[in-house]
């Protein structure tokens, strides 16, 4: 993880489960100096929030005005509800926005010409696709910014998200694609786990051994890469020994072909992201 910057003051227009992630990430860094202003629609979804540190949890409800003195008083605004509802908020929010300020898109398959078209193209625009391990710092987010972002908003930006875990930078093109490999990746995970829970449940073990023995499982296998630095092939080899049981079982795995599920599951994704971005 890099050095904490002191961040300045950040508003979260709309902290439901990505912008809630990206928010405990941010809280638990200690990086937000400057102060957060989260916004919801309910006081009950505000009241969840209320008593992090450094953090003013606002209920529309309440609050009508609370999007747009967030955003007037932020130097990052980023914009965390649902795509639908994007175009209203950025109308709502466009006469307010401080000169120099960045806005942040966490809603998939919303294109930059689309704030740009409604914000006016000197605002300083970035795309983020970050993923729900944000909660616990172990994000991965992809960034795609903006023809005016200039280099100071990418670094901002860089180390608000860095406080939840690592950035890749890429061009706009790829943001969606990236979205389908880690974005949507965790469920893929949590699927396998479900997957191979059930599997030991079938072979008699209680539900409470088999969510065990499949949870820490994978917990321990990515720890294991993560602290090894070896490809994840060579670990599987190593754990592969000839002619022995999991040889067996990986050549089931490989009939089935893993790689065709994963290039259909990923390529459906990314046809829903350009489905989002046409407003389908």
């Amino acid at each position: 993880m890099p050095d904490v910057v002191a961040l300045p003051p950040i508003a979260i227009l709309g902290a439901g489960s990505m912008g809630g992630a990206v928010l405990s990430g941010l809280v638990a860094s200690g990086a937000a100096a400057g102060g957060v202003t989260v916004t919801n629609r309910t006081a009950e979804k505000a009241a969840a929030l209320a008593d992090l540190p450094g953090v003013t949890s606002v209920a529309l409800a309440d609050t009508p005005t609370g999007n747009t003195d967030a955003a007037a008083a932020a130097d990052v605004v980023l914009i965390g509800v649902k795509p639908a509802m994007v175009p209203d908020l950025l109308r709502e929010i466009a006469p307010v926005l401080r000169p120099g300020a960045v806005v942040v898109s966490l809603a998939a398959g919303v294109t930059i010409d689309t704030f740009a078209g409604i914000l006016g193209s000197d605002v300083a625009v970035i795309r983020s696709m970050p993923n729900t391990p944000a909660v616990v710092g172990k994000a991965v987010t992809g960034l795609a910014a903006g023809p005016t972002a200039s280099d100071v908003h990418r670094a901002t930006v860089r180390a608000l998200f860095e406080t939840c875990g690592v950035v890749v930078e890429v061009p706009e093109e790829q943001i969606d694609a990236l979205s389908t490999i880690s974005g949507s990746g965790p469920a893929y995970v949590f699927l396998l786990i479900e997957e191979l829970t059930r599997a030991a449940v079938g072979k008699g073990f209680a539900e409470a051994e088999a969510r065990v023995m499949a949870e820490q499982t994978f917990i321990g296998a990515a720890a294991l890469l993560d602290t090894s630095g070896e490809d994840p092939a060579e670990l599987r080899r190593r754990v592969t020994s000839p002619k022995g049981t999991t040889e067996r079982a990986i050549a089931v795995l490989q009939e089935a072909r893993l790689d065709d599920v994963f290039a259909r599951a990923t390529d459906a994704a990314l046809a829903r992201a350009r489905e989002l971005a046409a407003g389908a």
